[in-house]
Order: C-alpha cells, then structure tokens, then sequence
C-alpha cells in the first residue's frame, strides 16, 4: 500500500511538473497495461491505425508461416517460441498465415480441430502481447497446382493446361488454369458465397480473441490477363473490377459476426514495381491498405541499387490510394531474399525510413530460424542486416503525434504529441530493441520504464510531450 501511494504522488507531481527526468526502471509490470499494441505515422494525408482507445497504432513484426504441414500437423512448425523471441526483440506484431484448403477441406464442412490450432497459437500471441492478423493465404492459387491456399474442390480450371516453374514459382501465376481459376473464384456465385461464408466462420470464431487485430481476406491476389494487355494494365482492371467487389462482400459477412475488426485489403503484388493499384472504395469504416514490397531483382537473390530509386518509386505510388480513401497503410510483407549483398545494410535503413514516413507498419517475411528469409538464426541471433528492423517506437500514442522520427547512426528516437484534452487513455506506449535505452520526457509527463523492453509515458491533459530514447 505505501509503495502504491508513493508511486501515485511521483505520478501526480510529475504531471505538474514542466519537465521529467528519466524514469526509474524496473518497475512493476501491468500497472499501466491493458492498451492494445500500435503505431505512429499517417503521413502526409494518411490516417494512423488505432485501437479501441483512439490511440494511434504502430506494428511492428513478422509474418508466421507454417506452409509444409496441414491437416493433423497444421500449424505444427509455430511454436510459443516465435512469439517470446519476436517480443523479447521489441517486436508487437504478427500476421499469421491459415489455409483455407485446412479449414474447409469440403464443401461446408469446417475443420473444429484447425480452429483449435488457431486458438491455441494465438493464446501465445496474447500471453506476449503480440497483435495478429489472419492472413488468408495462397500461393499459386492452392493445393491443385501443388501448393496452398483456395481448396481443390473451390478450383475451376475449364481444363487448360499447367506447366510447374520450379525454379520461377512466381512465374507459374501466369499459367491459363492458374489464371482461369482466379476468374472463377471472383466471378462464379457459388465460389463468392463459400469465400464469404469461411470468412464468416473464421470471425465469428475469433471476433473476441484479445490477440486478434483483423483479418486480411487474401495474400497477393492475381487474375487473368485478356488478350492485348500488359501486366500493369491487367493489374488495375483486376483490382478495379474483381478485387474490389470481392473485398466489400467479405467485409459484409465479417460484418455480420464482428464490428470492431480491421480489414487488411490487398492490391495485386504489381503495386511492389511502382505501379499505382486500381483498388476503389471498400464501404467499410475499418479498413487498412496492405500492400507488400518487394523488388523483382531482389526476389532473386540481388542487391539493392540505390541509383534504381526503387523505395522512392514505389512509396510515391503506394501512397496514393491511402491519401484518396483516408484509410491507414500496413506493408503486409517485405524483406530480400538474400540480406548479406553489399548494399543490403543501406537498403534497410533506407527502406525502415520510408516505412516509417507513410504507414502504421509492416511485417516483415519471416520469423523463422535459418537462412533464406529468415529473420533470425537457429539460436535466435538476427542473421546480417536484420538487426536494423529493431528500433525503438511508439506502440501506442495517445493523442494526436506531431513528429516521430529514430536515427539509426545516433541510436535516438524523438516522438513529440499533443495529449488529447477529453477524456480517454492518456498512457503512451514504447517498445525498446534488447539492449541498454534511456527513456526521457519533455512536457507534463510521467516516463515509467521497464528492464523487458517497454515503457510508458503518462501524460497531462491537453500537453505538449516531446519523448526521447537514447541508445547506451
């Protein structure tokens, strides 16, 4: 009890105060806790992700993929381990890959015993306070071409040909029964409803799981190309015309089930090349832009040209729907393939940057232990370069951010916001990489910081706080 009124006065007369000095560490853990994980930007024009509170979101994380096991094994190669290695490494976010060919491997005959896998690797999620997305994915459409994703009882092929591209698997997007299938799935209206209704199912099931951030209807969506089109053109009309559609009829039969959810869309992955997505309006008042960003020369295997202007290109076009349609921006995938290329340190500082100037986050392809794309090692050390994906940030700002901003080479993040003046959370949260980081606040504000990572910053109503992390 006397430690509980001492800390009460150290809060009361912080808040008073003009300035505070560096809070001590160690404190009691969840004395401020309960605040869902989040953000910082919006950019010119874009709105930041927010939680339940109004606070300004940021995610930062990784994508979790289990694609070599299914049926009884689904899910198996995700451990509680993906989860405490991510968050004890500052990281708050995941977007979790699930298979529609798993949970309805029959026309209407949902599987309980992969919904309880679900379950079971999102109480992990909330044990370390890791907010997920569900990610519907499929690569290559599904199972009929040899991989996962849209059930072979839901692929309609009209009987044209498939050739594998084993060592171009992207290329295989481009196959006729491929392309057919992706026609037949936005287009056929037994097709929409089965999409909708596994939605449904799927929400209904986890609309209260306190781990569960949103739902993102379909990875990397593609479509047929017509007869005299080129790629990016095709693109548009896909998006224009069989994306958006699709997108706002899930959104509905989401809707039915859960109102507070956010709908990650995506565009096709054309968008990574720089080429504006042809995506219009999904009527929905929680929806979030989720594009992906990757380079094609990257992809197999090179080196960031920085003369390319690739991550200039490609931010300068992916922000132009979000600024139309006011909607905040998450990158659903990103990384290289082979990080260790010479110029592969000033690609991840440069691309954090730009991450950082117009979305709520991003997560990045993927948490796993091993070479390729992973991002750590099998004894959990960041393998070359990815250590630069670990910055301290705001997890959860409450009010309205002016500036936010991390220096790499100073080892300093500065955020500076407006406390709100009405009645709401005023607690901020910060999430600290491993390492030694001194937390301070300008303004009438209260910093609690603690030895796992995490901070807080209480502030008066109305107050001007400027935060700021030092490295050492």
């Amino acid at each position: 009890m006397l430690r509980t009124t001492l800390m009460a006065t150290a809060v009361v007369a912080a808040l008073l105060a003009p300035t505070t000095a560096h809070a001590t560490p160690d404190t009691p853990s969840g004395a401020l806790s309960g605040a869902a994980p989040g953000t910082a930007t919006g950019g010119d024009g874009i709105p930041a992700l927010t939680d339940a509170q109004g606070r300004a979101l940021t995610l930062r994380g990784w994508n979790l993929a289990d694609k070599s096991h299914s049926g009884d094994q689904a899910l198996s190669g995700i451990t509680e381990r993906h989860f405490r290695d991510m968050r004890a490494k500052g990281f708050n976010f995941a977007r979790l890959l699930v298979f529609w060919d798993d949970l309805e491997p029959r026309p209407g005959q949902y599987s309980q015993a992969y919904l309880r896998k679900i379950d079971r690797v999102l109480g992990w999620a909330r044990k370390y306070d890791v907010k997920v997305v569900l990610d519907a994915h499929q690569d290559v459409f599904g199972p009929e071409f040899g991989s996962r994703g849209i059930p072979k009882w839901a692929t309609r092929t009209d009987g044209l040909p498939f050739t594998p591209h084993p060592d171009d698997w992207f290329s295989e997007y481009f196959e006729p029964a491929v392309q057919r299938a992706f026609t037949h799935l936005y287009e056929d209206a037994d097709l929409r409803r089965a999409q909708a209704r596994m939605w449904r199912v799927l929400a209904e099931r986890f609309r209260d799981h306190p781990a569960v951030l949103g739902y993102d209807p379909i990875n990397e969506p593609m479509g047929e190309l017509r007869e005299g089109e080129d790629l990016p053109t095709a693109a548009r009309r896909i998006e224009r015309e069989q994306l958006t559609p699709m997108y706002n009829r899930i959104a509905d039969e989401i809707r039915a089930v859960d109102r507070d959810g956010w709908i990650f869309v995506e565009p096709t992955p054309i968008v990574g090349e720089g080429v504006p997505t042809g995506l219009g309006r999904i009527d929905d008042p929680k929806i979030v832009y989720a594009p992906h960003f990757y380079n094609g020369a990257m992809e197999a295997g090179g080196d960031y040209d920085p003369a390319a202007r690739w991550i200039e290109n490609y931010e300068q076009a992916v922000t132009l729907y979000p600024k139309q349609y006011k909607v905040p921006v998450i990158v659903g995938e990103w990384g290289p393939l082979n990080n260790s290329q010479p110029n592969m340190n000033r690609f991840y500082r440069e691309a954090m940057a730009s991450l950082g100037r117009y979305s709520s986050g991003s997560a990045g392809w993927e948490w796993c232990y091993g070479g390729g794309y992973c991002a750590v090692d099998g004894a959990g050390a960041f393998r070359t370069n990815k250590e630069l994906t670990a910055e301290p940030y705001a997890e959860a700002v409450a009010g309205t951010v002016r500036s936010s901003s991390y220096d790499p080479a100073a080892g300093v993040y500065r955020l500076t916001y407006d406390s709100p003046t009405r009645r709401g959370s005023r607690v901020t949260e910060l999430s600290l990489p491993p390492g030694a980081w001194q937390v301070a606040a300008r303004g009438r504000a209260f910093v609690w910081q603690r030895a796992d990572g995490r901070a807080w910053v209480l502030a008066a109503p109305g107050a001007r706080v400027t935060v700021t992390v030092t490295r050492g």
